[in-house]
């Protein structure tokens, strides 16, 4: 398998370090105990399209959210992880001022 780093462009896997689902969401610092063993515990096994999160240790040291389909391995997207919380808080603020 190979990713495509938006920084250094495509590399073999042994650059990246799969470093868990990049869907799961840190629970606010007051979250009820039951968030937070969730959060910390308590993983989906997905079968199919996914958002994985890589570090690129080899190369950029950027960490990375892949987009892939776990029962095949084709990739469908590679963000920089920052960008995809920038987006993510773009559209929490545009929700909170639509409300």
């Amino acid at each position: 398998m190979r990713l495509t780093c938006p920084s250094c462009g495509s590399r073999g896997l042994e650059e990246f370090t799969y470093r868990g689902d990049a869907s799961v969401r840190r629970p606010a610092a007051d979250g009820s105990e039951q968030a937070w063993v969730d959060y910390v515990y308590l993983r989906d096994n997905p079968c199919g399209r996914h958002q994985e999160l890589w570090y690129h240790g080899a190369g950029c040291r950027s960490w990375l959210v892949v987009t892939r389909d776990t029962r095949t391995h084709e990739v469908f997207d590679v963000r920089n992880a920052r960008d995809v919380i920038l987006t993510e808080r773009q559209t929490d603020a545009g929700e909170g001022e639509a409300s």
